[in-house]
C-alpha cells in the first residue's frame, strides 16, 4: 500500500511541476539542455564526417607503409566512434553535463516552496561533485549487475530473451535508478550521507520509480536530430519532409525538457513527503560537511 501511495505522489508531482514551471517562469532554463543537445550532436556529426573530408592523396599516402596505414585506420575509427557516441547518446551526455544546473534548479524550487536558502560554498560544491560521481558510478554498477542477472535468467528459460516476463524488470530497475539520482539532489541538501540516502530511497521505492518512469519516457524517445534538419527531399516530398521535421522537433523538445521537469517534480514530491521547510541545514551561513569516505560500503 505504501508503495502505491508513494508512486501516486511521484506521478502527481509531475502535474504540479508543469504548473509550477509556468507560474514561476522556470521555462527559461529549458533552452539550455535543448541547445546543449544540438551542440553535442553537431560536434558528433563533424567527427563522423571528418574522415570523408580527407583528401584522396592522404588516403593514398596512408597506404604507403604499415605505420601510416595503421595511423590512418586508427584516426578513421576514432572519428567515427566519437561521432556515433556523441550523436546517438547526446541525450544521456546532456543529463551528466547538466548536473550542476539541476542542483541549482532544485534549490530554486525549494526556496520558492519553503523560503529555504543555501549559501554558496566552494567546498560544498566540490563535495557535491564528488558525491554525484560516486552515486552515478554506484547506480550504473548495480543497474548493470541486475540487468545481467535478468538477462541470464531470461536466456535460460526462453528462446527469445525479450519475450521473457522477467526481461521487463530491467525497465523498472532503470526507472528506480533514474529516480534515485534526482531524489538524491534533495537528500544531499538534507545532509543525508550516501548510505542514509540509499536507505531512504529504498523505503520510498514507489516515489523513485514514479519519478524515473516519466523521465524515462521523455528521455528515451527515439529522437533523430539528423532527420529534424534534413530537407534534401523537400522538393520531391515537401509535406512528408516538413511532417518528419516537426515530429522529430517535438520529440527533441520532450527529451530536452525532461531533466528540468523531473528535477522540479522530484523537489515538489520530496517537499510533500518530508516538509523541506523543516530542514535544519537551510538558511545557515556555515554548513557542516559530512565525509563521504566509505559511504558506498554496503
Amino acid at each position: 500500500m505504501k508503495f502505491f501511495k508513494h508512486f501516486a505522489l511521484g506521478i502527481r508531482s509531475y502535474w504540479k511541476a508543469i504548473g509550477f514551471i509556468k507560474t514561476h517562469k522556470l521555462y527559461w532554463y529549458m533552452p539550455i539542455p535543448a541547445l546543449l543537445m544540438l551542440l553535442i550532436y553537431y560536434v558528433g556529426s563533424q567527427f563522423a564526417s571528418w574522415q570523408a573530408d580527407w583528401s584522396a592523396e592522404e588516403g593514398c599516402l596512408a597506404c604507403g607503409n604499415m605505420n601510416e596505414t595503421i595511423w590512418f585506420l586508427l584516426k578513421m575509427l576514432l572519428s567515427i566512434s566519437i561521432g556515433l557516441i556523441l550523436m546517438k547518446f547526446a541525450k544521456y551526455i546532456v543529463v551528466v553535463l547538466l548536473s550542476p544546473m539541476l542542483s541549482i534548479i532544485s534549490q530554486v524550487v525549494e526556496k520558492k516552496l519553503t523560503n529555504n536558502k543555501y549559501p554558496f560554498s566552494l567546498q560544498q560544491t566540490l563535495h557535491d561533485v564528488k558525491r554525484g560521481l560516486r552515486i552515478a558510478m554506484r547506480n550504473v554498477m548495480w543497474e548493470y549487475v541486475f540487468f545481467l542477472l535478468i538477462l541470464i535468467v531470461s536466456a535460460l528459460g526462453w528462446d527469445e530473451v525479450h519475450k521473457s516476463p522477467f526481461f521487463y524488470l530491467t525497465f523498472a530497475i532503470g526507472f528506480f535508478y533514474y529516480g534515485f539520482s534526482f531524489i538524491d539532489y534533495i537528500n544531499e541538501r538534507r545532509r543525508l550521507d550516501i548510505d542514509q540516502s540509499i536507505h531512504f530511497i529504498r523505503n520510498h521505492r514507489g516515489l523513485a520509480i514514479a519519478i524515473g518512469s516519466i523521465y524515462s519516457i521523455f528521455i528515451l524517445v527515439p529522437v533523430d536530430l539528423g532527420e529534424m534538419v534534413n530537407y534534401t527531399g523537400f522538393l520531391d516530398h515537401p509535406f512528408e519532409t516538413i511532417g518528419t521535421s516537426i515530429f522529430q522537433f517535438s520529440l527533441w523538445m520532450l527529451a530536452s525538457i525532461a531533466p528540468i521537469l523531473t528535477i522540479v517534480a522530484a523537489t515538489i514530491a520530496m517537499h510533500d513527503l518530508v516538509d523541506l521547510s523543516s530542514n535544519i541545514y537551510a538558511n545557515n551561513d556555515e554548513i557542516e560537511l559530512k565525509s563521504v569516505d566509505n559511504e558506498l560500503d554496503e
